[in-house]
């Protein structure tokens, strides 16, 4: 195998400009730390990363650094460790579950039980749909649904999807990685596959032709701009449900519900993290909302 530049293994998981710039300064002056020390980022512990870990947290020039800025340095570390691995220049990453603590995070609230997940995707409606509504775009919106609500896909996803990432004879669906996911293949519902053929056989070829569009995409665009369809899809399932709030809420809801069927490291696949602890995040603010329920039954004056 040839080896490639940090760099240029960025530039191959599609990191911005700005991004590469910024993580390849922090590997910068992680290795001039490693060359003081005389330490080795190929060989390097994780008791010697949690060194440098301590050192990012100094208080310079009489203010502490932020735990968000610190976060940030310690994820482009672990990218950088990553590529390491990649590389095969180590065999592992020693601080894939290094989770800075004291980072303000946005809570899941109101997550939406399974059964009202899926009185989402059975509710979406598909017939009797009157003009200028179409019922192309309502099966294909019903199909997006059915991604949204069994396989936990947020916009990024659905637009990285081609026809060729359907196996409708596997019953099975690849989500492509980005640089902020890994890709992943995940199980059809055998009742995704009925509306799921239907829009492949006939109904994406109505939707290409409107907006003439050919391309490979699975669900074709006039824009760069996915949100256009889901948010649109959203005002819908809104009307099915109040308790719909975003996207984000409906993905959390979806991961949390995994994480009651399956092991950690599963539904790490399956959500497409790239490291446990953001996996573990939704763990922790499950238990956080509990405890926020719990509190405002029992309010302390």
């Amino acid at each position: 195998m040839t080896n490639i530049s940090f760099t240029d293994y960025l530039k191959r998981e599609a990191y911005s400009k700005t991004t590469i710039k910024s993580y390849d300064d922090t590997k910068s002056k992680f290795i001039t730390w490693c060359e003081k020390k005389d330490y080795h980022p190929e060989s390097i512990d994780y008791k010697k990363c949690l060194e440098y870990v301590k050192k990012l947290q100094e208080v310079r020039k009489g203010k502490r650094v932020s735990q968000s800025t610190v976060k940030h340095k310690v994820g482009a570390l672990k990218i950088y460790f990553n590529y390491l691995v990649d590389q095969e220049l180590r065999f592992d990453n020693p601080i894939e579950n290094v989770n800075i603590r004291g980072v303000k995070r946005t809570l899941n609230h109101n997550l939406l039980e399974f059964a009202e997940l899926e009185d989402l995707y059975y509710s979406y409606p598909t017939h009797n749909i009157e003009f200028p509504s179409s019922p192309s775009v309502a099966i294909r919106n019903k199909v997006i649904t059915g991604f949204i609500v069994y396989q936990g896909m947020n916009a990024t996803a659905l637009k990285s999807l081609k026809v060729d990432h359907i196996h409708v004879e596997k019953g099975v669906v690849y989500i492509p990685g980005t640089r902020k996911t890994n890709g992943r293949t995940l199980e059809l519902k055998s009742w995704q596959i009925l509306p799921l053929v239907q829009y492949l056989e006939k109904h994406r070829e109505i939707t290409q032709e409107e907006i003439e569009n050919y391309s490979q995409a699975l669900f074709p665009l006039n824009s760069d701009r996915f949100d256009i369809i889901t948010t649109h899809i959203y005002k819908r399932l809104k009307r099915i449900n109040h308790k719909v709030v975003s996207p984000k809420q409906i993905r959390a809801s979806v991961i949390t519900y995994w994480l009651s069927q399956y092991n950690i490291r599963e539904v790490q696949y399956m959500a497409g993290h790239r490291y446990i602890s953001s996996t573990e995040r939704y763990v922790q603010d499950d238990l956080e909302n509990l405890q926020e329920v719990i509190e405002s039954l029992h309010p302390i004056n």
